[in-house]
């Protein structure tokens, strides 16, 4: 099997980038966080609105996204910032980061007695931290390591017959060579439902796949909302998407023609190797959030209106629909899918461009939203802020 370059982490999880993190665990310690980024430039920070007045399963999912993306295999260290008396500890947080193997420290505004002193105490930590994380090496492991998020977002009428058929097969590839992708967006599911069952292992699990799907849907009735209100954009409309399951039907074909091994929740880790769905919205960045939180070191984003999206600890590889697009947004994208509707390419050799990417952005080539330094993190929210 080919071998690509990666980071081997101490509890066998492997990375493709060596990050230095900054994890605000509360709204409160945000601006502590940011001037820590701003003062030390090798460290990556990542802001939220969340961490405290929330409870039930709401705050263990904000709780699980937070710790899932720390402990991110292309996460190398995480220094945790907190005020101290928020709902979602530091030390928490840390704890569970800890049992990864991961260089993890704490602070607490409140411990350290005001935001100078928390930055004076950061500052020395993280000098130490990156010391020791710019040791590690990359080393030669196998590409079923490889955990890919897929997302698609600013849809058009060719996302369906271009960029995300082309993306389903290089997933069909990564599954092939035994490793991992990750079906996103339960809302743009909607209306193609029936045919993802039909590709479960298992009853069961086209049982949960059902169930997730109802869900979804539910909410937005309790709500006393239409779902395709807030699922079909303006944007997709102009880019000729007519309806939600019209949408839905382009966007499952990211993850190509294998069988579904698994469902599970947001910004959960997935159990088992090939494709699997994750519950989360359509929202672009809360739906990548979950699926770093659940261990996806690369995502690969179609989008046939463009857009400049990325994320904090993962290389995000745009991929536009149309050539058009890809012109106006070259700043923004990687890979012309438009290739295929203008005759100069096809799915196939689509398919194996994008893969033949995933594994070279896999050995350190950044992005186009990496060399544009785009940190989009956002947290999905399920239950009330009290």
């Amino acid at each position: 099997m080919k071998k690509i370059m990666g980071y081997i982490r101490e509890n066998g999880d492997v990375g493709f980038r060596n990050h230095l993190l900054i994890l605000p665990s509360v709204i409160c310690a945000n601006r502590t966080a940011q001037l820590l980024g701003q003062i030390f430039k090798n460290a990556i920070c990542i802001t939220h609105q969340h961490g405290c007045s929330q409870g039930g399963e709401d705050l263990k999912q904000t709780f699980r996204t937070l710790m899932g993306v720390a402990s991110n295999p292309n996460v190398a260290a995480v220094l945790v910032v907190g005020l101290g008396c928020e709902s979602i500890e530091v030390e928490d947080i840390a704890n569970e980061v800890r049992k990864t193997g991961k260089i993890v420290s704490s602070l607490e505004i409140q411990k350290c007695g005001g935001v100078s002193k928390t930055i004076e105490q950061g500052k020395k930590i993280l000098s130490e931290m990156f010391e020791e994380i710019s040791k590690y090496k990359r080393q030669l492991v196998s590409i079923d390591n490889i955990v890919l998020g897929t997302e698609c977002g600013g849809s058009d009428a060719f996302s369906g017959i271009s960029a995300n058929v082309a993306v389903g097969k290089a997933s069909d590839l990564i599954v092939e060579k035994g490793g991992t992708v990750i079906l996103s967006e339960t809302s743009e599911i909607i209306g193609a439902e029936h045919i993802l069952e039909k590709r479960c292992i298992n009853k069961n699990v086209g049982n949960k796949l059902i169930s997730v799907v109802r869900r979804f849907e539910q909410r937005a009735l309790d709500m006393g909302t239409d779902i395709r209100e807030g699922t079909v954009v303006p944007g997709n409309m102009k880019g000729g998407i007519t309806s939600l399951e019209e949408k839905s039907l382009g966007c499952i074909h990211k993850g190509g023609e294998t069988e579904i091994k698994e469902v599970i929740e947001y910004a959960c880790k997935p159990l088992k190797k090939g494709l699997v769905v994750m519950d989360t919205p359509g929202d672009d960045v809360e739906s990548m959030s979950g699926m770093v939180a659940g261990g996806a070191q690369i995502i690969v984003f179609t989008t046939g209106r463009g857009t400049p999206t990325g994320s904090a600890v993962v290389p995000v590889i745009k991929i536009s629909s149309n050539s058009s697009t890809f012109k106006n947004m070259r700043e923004h994208t990687d890979i012309n899918a438009g290739k295929i509707i203008d005759g100069d390419s096809n799915i196939e050799e689509l398919g194996q461009e994008i893969f033949n990417f995933i594994l070279k952005v896999a050995e350190g080539f950044l992005t186009k939203a990496e060399e544009s330094d785009q940190r989009d993190f956002s947290i999905n929210r399920i239950g009330p802020t009290f």
